[in-house]
């Protein structure tokens, strides 16, 4: 059955708790967009052309350093929004959007975005939380960089992907490994080099076992041992 942009608007948090008549006032104001894998629905410093709703397929979040190195913010899924800040503070994007897969979003632009709030002040409170729920998560990623090895990284998300994605067998817990070394490298902070090489070491001391994209948990109560532990 398709959907309305009615329902696809109330699947996201911001506009919730609208009514039918207020849903089908702002849905008429937007309109959709489609990427495919790895085309870029915006860079970091364009000017902002509104805010987004992603319907279907992922959306990666990233910034680049001076030498090129990316370092992934967020992967937004159905329902998410982003680019809310530059809706308000009239600043252009302060990071670059990436389709991981086919993607359909929903645009609407900041006038639009703007006077619905102005005509629901509830809408800018959730806004308000979602930009503070962000903000809690970019700060957990720099305590991470500041802090954490990337082996202690690169374990605490392959043990991650263990427990969302996993299937438990007699020789352990395994899940396919969906990302390049390189976009793992992007989500964790560092280099691709330095994760092969991190995971050919757990490979070789035991905990792992790899075989193309497959990723089998040996000993999951001993990474998690070694997440605590390295130095």
């Amino acid at each position: 059955m398709v959907e309305t942009m009615e329902t696809v608007l109330r699947r996201s948090a911001l506009f919730a708790n609208l009514t039918d008549p207020e849903l089908h006032v702002l849905s008429a104001r937007v309109h959709t967009s489609r990427f495919g894998r790895g085309e870029q629905l915006f860079a970091e410093g364009d000017a902002c052309r509104g805010l987004f709703l992603v319907v279907s397929g992922k959306v990666r979040i990233s910034k680049l350093s001076s030498n090129g190195r990316e370092q992934v913010l967020a992967v937004e899924g159905s329902g998410s929004s982003f680019a809310e800040l530059p809706i308000f503070d009239g600043g252009n994007y302060p990071a670059s959007a990436t389709a991981m897969e086919d993607t359909e979003v929903l645009v609407i632009s900041r006038s639009d975005f703007q006077n619905c709030c102005r005509e629901h002040p509830s809408v800018a409170l959730k806004v308000l939380a979602v930009v503070g729920s962000r903000l809690r998560r970019l700060v957990g990623i720099i305590e991470e960089l500041s802090f954490t090895t990337v082996r202690q990284r690169l374990i605490a998300l392959v043990l991650r992907l263990a427990e969302t994605d996993g299937k438990s067998s007699k020789q352990g817990v395994w899940f396919d490994l969906k990302m390049s070394h390189q976009d793992l490298a992007a989500e964790l902070g560092t280099v691709r080099e330095l994760v092969s090489r991190n995971l050919s070491r757990l490979q070789a001391e035991g905990f792992l076992e790899m075989e193309g994209k497959k990723i089998l948990i040996k000993d999951v109560a001993g990474l998690k041992n070694q997440q605590d532990s390295s130095q």
